[in-house]
């Protein structure tokens, strides 16, 4: 046995007041999950899948400067297997039941409501009614354009500006007869794009899918579109999305093909642009073919940067890196207004994306799929991310034509 971790989310917690690591499993194949004091977490990066359970505790016996029990070696590995968070059969079991489980449902439940957002329509109404909005803004009256940028954010930090984005783009959202929604997959693989089958629901119905269009995009470019569909349980982008696409929709509702895309970090790591990667290319050349000819409303459902302790800076956010971050945002506004897809990327990959962009690859993608565009800015924000107001999260809503 040569265990490996799944790929997990390491986040620091304090637990009966002592410093501890939550080892998060983004698809939550067990109802419990797993925490360890930082000693032992040490002990995880020796779990490559190359090493026997010897080798770990040789290495890590070395990594400590100590003699460490063999039988606390073996127990984490025992607790680890049971929660599914090594790379096994176990696990890989786990998964297909709860995929299989996933897709015997009529739709796709709102994974938030209840406590991201009220789960009764009249109170949910209210809610989105009270963050305001114009319907005209710098122009916007009656905007018909093809696309619009907002964030995925909850909404008590975001409300405002999905509000404003939103609300500007009521005309070219009653006019659409399919919207589709462009999600950071935040657990997903690297240039990775992800479908499902099933239609979303929100507390306000379900929302209609194309299971025509996702069928054909299926069959021109392959099954590997839906290998992590399981993603879409629990991933918020487009739910956040898709509640105001449904809020605002006027009589009978269009299709909606939620589409997640997965990390552009492998391609700044390696230096190889994803204008040159073929399953990119062909998923976007045959969604424009498919989509041809239809009043089309493309979304991306992204926030921007990332900055600050919480996100792992050794700084806080000062006024000076708020107005330096502000610009930067800026150029990538001034890139994506333009309809300048590789521009936008230079912008992002030329700082080995030190912000933190989490729409990297859903913008880059949307702007592929517009092929020719430009837009306008109507709304930013920066929304603090920790108590101490020394980390942010950027939002901003663009429309374009």
């Amino acid at each position: 046995m040569t265990p490996s971790l799944r790929p997990l989310d390491f986040q620091p917690v304090i637990y009966q007041g002592q410093q501890m690591y939550w080892l998060r499993d983004p698809l939550e194949l067990t109802d419990y999950q797993i925490i360890l004091p930082p000693a032992l977490a040490g002990m995880l990066m020796f779990f490559d899948g190359q090493r026997n359970l010897d080798a770990i505790h040789r290495a890590f016996c070395n990594y400590v400067g100590d003699l460490v029990d063999y039988e606390l070696v073996a127990e984490a590995v025992a607790r680890l297997d049971e929660a599914c968070l090594l790379d096994n059969d176990r696990a890989w079991q786990a998964q297909e039941k709860q995929l299989a489980t996933y897709r015997a449902q009529p739709f796709r439940p709102p994974a938030l409501a209840g406590h991201g957002y009220a789960a009764d329509p009249l109170a949910l109404a209210q809610e989105l009614a009270a963050y305001g909005g114009q319907t005209a803004v710098n122009g916007t009256a009656n905007w018909q354009g093809r696309a619009l940028i907002s964030p995925h954010i909850d909404y008590g930090r975001g409300g405002a500006v999905y509000a404003q984005v939103w609300r500007a783009a009521t005309t070219a959202l009653n006019e659409a007869d399919l919207i589709l929604i462009f999600g950071t997959d935040h657990n997903g693989s690297s240039g990775k794009i992800t479908l499902t089958r099933l239609p979303y629901a929100t507390p306000f119905g379900v929302l209609p899918t194309d299971a025509a269009l996702v069928a054909d995009l299926a069959a021109a470019v392959g099954d590997d579109l839906f290998t992590e569909e399981l993603h879409h349980r629990r991933e918020h982008s487009a739910e956040l999305s898709a509640v105001w696409a449904h809020y605002l929709r006027a009589g009978d509702l269009c299709p909606v093909v939620p589409i997640l895309c997965g990390s552009f970090h492998e391609f700044v790591q390696s230096g190889r642009h994803p204008e040159h990667d073929p399953h990119l290319n062909q998923f976007i050349a045959r969604l424009r073919e498919l989509t041809a000819g239809r009043r089309v409303l493309a979304v991306a459902s992204v926030d921007f940067a990332h900055m600050g302790p919480a996100f792992g800076d050794q700084f806080g956010l000062d006024r000076a890196r708020r107005a330096a971050l502000k610009e930067s945002d800026a150029r990538l506004f001034a890139a994506i207004n333009e309809g300048d897809h590789g521009r936008f990327y230079a912008e992002i990959a030329q700082v080995q994306d030190q912000n933190r962009i989490c729409g990297f690859s859903s913008i880059y993608l949307l702007l592929r799929y517009l092929e020719q565009t430009s837009g306008q800015t109507v709304a930013y924000a920066h929304c603090p991310a920790d108590d101490d107001n020394q980390s942010l999260v950027s939002i901003g809503g663009l429309l374009l034509l």
